[in-house]
């Protein structure tokens, strides 16, 4: 389904850009209304069930005329406004996928029915959740060199950051206003269309991974419920825009982590194969045999062992209990972030993953 966009101009010229960048680029997400005159903007709303109404700021406008249903926003020439007349703004000279987000945001907080505009192939993605034991391994690192690996495949990766205190930013950046703190409202409030909310809220690495920027405050991942995690990662899953999904969560073995861990299908847990850090794995590995032993489908089963900054002096690979070994990386010395994960993002050990 197409959101029907309207968009009231009086500048010609860039009205006509903005319309042959929209019908280029999101033919498939839009239909899309061009007005000049406001009278006969206003005619069409209800005539041709507008969803979107972007207008010039350069018009005087009640938007309390408007459809209830109708999403709206001021179309500015500055960057640095926000609101209009107490209504959102949208700077109309950045790029399109940068508007094509932001209009997406304001129809998902219209829509009231939970459908989305998902890819035609329909394909779930694959969904690997990284996790360290021991703490200080590197699982976040392995995470994102994992979706940098695909990615650089020309797969659609998306690396979701869970931890509690963790940043996507560390490893990506791109251009974009929304963050995760969005993402965690919007499944907070039920109300909001999620998956039109996802995807207006994922920003793309100019490496080829998506991501979800760090909290606004790192308290909002703290208000993640496991139930929230696992709606999150299902509709992301299940989407149609991603290959894989590649989480990075902190680890937890108690009632209420469980269930998250039962989505996903390959859980990674990364160690640095120092004797502190097999000794956490080991005794995490046997208190879930014992918590799963009754289970139709044990995790246990699930979980392979990757070792990261490990060193053939000091480091030992666990062989006492029956955990699947996949590889692992030595530690590089005297490299930056970007330099670590082009290191890692190299490796072949991330297709190895069942």
């Amino acid at each position: 389904m197409k959101i029907k966009l309207a968009i009231l101009e009086r500048d010609e010229g860039y009205l006509g850009r903005i319309i042959s960048v929209f019908s280029t680029k999101y033919a498939d997400k839009f239909e899309i209304y061009s007005f000049t005159e406001q009278k006969a903007a206003m005619a069409a709303l209800d005539s041709s069930k507008i969803d979107v109404f972007l207008v010039s700021d350069a018009f005087e406008l009640d938007p309390s005329a408007l459809p209830s249903r109708c999403g709206f926003a001021y179309f500015v020439d500055s960057a640095d406004v926000d609101m209009v007349n107490n209504q959102k703004a949208i700077c109309k000279f950045q790029k399109a996928e940068l508007i094509y987000k932001q209009i997406l945001s304001i129809y998902s907080e219209k829509a009231g029915s939970m459908f989305g505009l998902k890819s035609e192939d329909g394909e779930s993605a694959r969904v690997i959740l990284f996790d360290s034991v021991s703490g200080g391994a590197g699982a976040s690192s392995m995470a994102a060199a994992c979706a940098l690996h695909f990615a650089a495949r020309q797969k659609r990766a998306l690396y979701l950051n869970l931890e509690k205190f963790g940043s996507s930013d560390v490893f990506f950046s791109a251009e974009g206003q929304f963050d995760i703190s969005d993402v965690i409202y919007a499944l907070k409030s039920r109300k909001a269309n999620l998956s039109l909310k996802l995807e207006s809220c994922v920003k793309r690495d100019p490496r080829g991974v998506f991501f979800y920027s760090q909290s606004k405050l790192a308290l909002d991942m703290l208000e993640l419920s496991p139930d929230e995690m696992i709606r999150l990662i299902l509709e992301l899953k299940n989407s149609g825009n991603y290959d894989y999904v590649i989480v990075d969560a902190d680890f937890g073995m108690d009632k209420n982590f469980l269930p998250v861990y039962r989505q996903v299908p390959s859980i990674l847990w990364v160690g640095d194969g120092s004797d502190p850090s097999n000794a956490k794995i080991c005794r995490a590995y046997m208190a879930l045999l014992t918590l799963e032993r009754n289970a139709d489908m044990p995790l246990f089963n699930r979980i392979a062992l990757l070792y990261n900054k490990f060193s053939n002096k000091t480091g030992k690979v666990i062989d006492e209990v029956g955990i699947r070994n996949i590889g692992g990386a030595p530690r590089y010395e005297h490299a930056g972030t970007d330099q670590i994960l082009a290191q890692l993002a190299m490796m072949d050990l991330f297709d190895k993953i069942d």
